[in-house]
This record gives C-alpha cells, structure tokens and sequence, in this order.
C-alpha cells in the first residue's frame, strides 16, 4: 500500500501544448521507498479550493534512470491536469505517493525476448518506461511500438522516441498511426484491427513476440487484445492498463442493494468495525469513517483502492484489472464493491 511523502518539484518540461513532464526530488532518505518497475505509477495528491484531490500518473522513465518523472497531459474540465499544466512551478511541493500498480515489466537479461507495445495519447507513459527498461536491462530483445496520436504536434514523446530509435536502430522499431494528419511513413487512421493485423502479420511477420503491452482508452484496448486473441495469442501473454474508461458503470435503481452489513475495515494493521448501507461501496463507507483507505480514480481503472476479503462477500460494479483468479482468492476494488452479506472483513494490508 502507498504511503504519501511531501516531495518538491524538480522541473517541469513542456511536452506538448496540453503536456507537461514534472520530475520531483527525492530525498536520500526515502530513495529506497521510492524504487519502482517500470510501468508502475504514482499517486499525486494536494488541495484545490478546498478539496483534496489525488491522481495517478504513470512514471515515464527507466527504473535505473535514477529519476522519478511522470507526464500529465490537460483534459477538458480536468480539474487537476489544468492545474499541473498552467500553475505549478519548480520548487512547488506535493505529497507523492510511493510507486505502486500491478502493470509491470520484469527485465530478465538472461534470456532474448521480444515485446510488442501499442499505446494512444497519454497512455505513453508507462509504455515509455517499458521500452527504456528493456532497451537498457535487455540487451538482446527486440522492441516494437505501435503509437497513436492526432498528429505530430500532439504526440509526447516524439524527440525522445526517435532518439531511442536512432540510438537502438537495430533493436527498436516505432510505428506512428496519427488520425488528424496523413504523415510519411505513418499509418493514417486509428490503432483498429488492420493496424494490428498490418503489424503482426505483414511488417514484424517474421517476428516471435514474447508478450504485449498495451495503454489507454478502453475501446483501443479492447481492439488490440481481440485481435490478438483472435490469433491464437494467448492470453497471458497480454498485458494492458486503462488510463480511461470509455464509460462510467449506471447502476439500475432496481439492482440497488437496500440491506445493511457489519463491516470490519483493516488498514495498516489497524481494525475498525461499523454498520454500513449495502448501497455504499466498501470505500466510501470507509472514507466516510475518517479511515485512511488508500484511492485515487475511484472508477475502477487503477489498483489503488485494492483489498482482500477475509469474511463474507461483495460484488463488484465493474472490473477491468482483476484475474478471474485473483477475485476467486477474495480481491477486490474497493470503490467498486458493495457488501452483499451481513458481515464482512475487507482487509486493506493483505494486498
């Protein structure tokens, strides 16, 4: 579980004209804490008239880079991007939450692999700290990117991805698909199944991909792993992170659970009990409870809020991170769970 550090800003990069890269200092006494793999990412939180606010940004740099940088891309009615990208100054200060996230890359230099990555837009971000860390912890595997975007002006990362590209000529190979802008040598159009089918079966044929790695919208998710499912790749070897949900869950007033639950709540190794309405989720009960429960999206698209159950059960409104495995073994989003029992025991630190 996360634990939150006040870290000042180190620089903030213009990316993009809607970007920004921010780099914090990390004092030597919390290095440690701060160790990441690459694809994890880090929980921001301050107060915005009057409200505590926490996102999670995926840290775009190699594990070894001796860095802790994220980018945050401005959204429309984006309460805290508009405020990253127009207000905060080097030298400004935010509690950081230490690394965290189940979407990682594993170096193993002993054996030659080879990995396939599609990102849109923002979803770079952890994509680009995969690709640094097995392009400097692999020595002999191969890395290809399939990267979509509007057009060039809108596409973060795009000097530091050629001089990758041009620095691992032989190791490294990016596909840019821009959907506002015809440009040579790029796909025109969105990341769809021709794109994958193009990549897969014509340009990288002759190519064993170990494992894919895949971030952003959902749809473009979805889209990808359907057609790589649909050649026979399996399963296991996809591995994906959702930086936004095409929609939000609308729960039917008729599947409103009216009951009542005795719920135990265990966050850092300490037990609290009370009654909670079984229309809450287990978070919000919680939070209702001044229990320091940890969360950040609260739409069910990061790990932040995740938890065991050690008693009774719940339902989940909507899962796009959990196994059917690892909910069989009693995790659970907690923002997404309402109790369905009398009583319940949500372990927090059993994670």
């Amino acid at each position: 579980m996360s634990s939150f550090h006040k870290l000042s800003i180190k620089n903030i990069k213009r990316e993009t004209n809607k970007a920004v890269g921010i780099s914090f200092n990390v004092p030597d006494n919390i290095k440690n804490a701060f160790g990441f793999k690459a694809g994890q990412y880090i929980t921001l939180k301050t107060t915005l008239n009057g409200n505590e606010i926490r996102r999670d940004y995926s840290l775009c740099v190699s594990p070894k880079s001796g860095e802790l940088k994220v980018a945050i891309k401005e959204v429309v009615d984006g309460t805290f991007s508009a405020y990253a990208n127009n207000q905060l100054q080097a030298g400004d200060v935010l509690e950081v939450g230490t690394p965290n996230g189940r979407f990682v890359f594993e170096p193993n230099d002993r054996k030659t692999k080879n990995i396939a990555l599609f990102a849109a837009g923002s979803g770079i971000t952890p994509i680009l700290s995969i690709i640094k860390c097995a392009l400097e912890e692999e020595v002999n595997s191969k890395v290809i990117l399939v990267y979509g975007n509007k057009s060039t002006n809108d596409t973060m990362f795009l000097n530091e991805l050629l001089e990758l590209q041009h620095t691992h000529k032989d190791r490294f190979s990016i596909q840019f698909v821009f959907s506002q802008k015809d440009e040579e040598n790029s796909i025109f159009g969105r990341i769809e199944k021709s794109t994958v089918n193009y990549i897969m079966k014509n340009k990288h044929k002759h190519v064993e991909v170990d494992a894919f790695y895949l971030c952003g919208p959902e749809a473009m998710i979805h889209t990808v792993k359907d057609v790589l499912t649909e050649n026979d790749i399996d399963e296991n070897r996809i591995h994906f992170e959702l930086f936004k949900a095409a929609k939000p869950v609308e729960i039917k007033e008729e599947t409103v659970i009216s009951g009542s639950t005795k719920i135990t709540v265990v966050v850092d190794d300490e037990e609290t009990t009370f009654d909670m309405p079984q229309k809450q989720t287990i978070l919000e009960a919680a939070l209702d409870k001044d229990l320091d429960a940890p969360y950040s999206c609260q739409g069910g698209i990061c790990s932040s809020c995740l938890a065991r159950i050690k008693e009774g059960e719940a339902t989940m409104r909507q899962n796009n991170i959990l196994t059917d495995s690892e909910v069989a073994e009693g995790l659970v989003l907690t923002c997404q769970a309402n109790p369905t029992t009398p009583t319940l025991v949500v372990d927090y630190d059993d994670v």
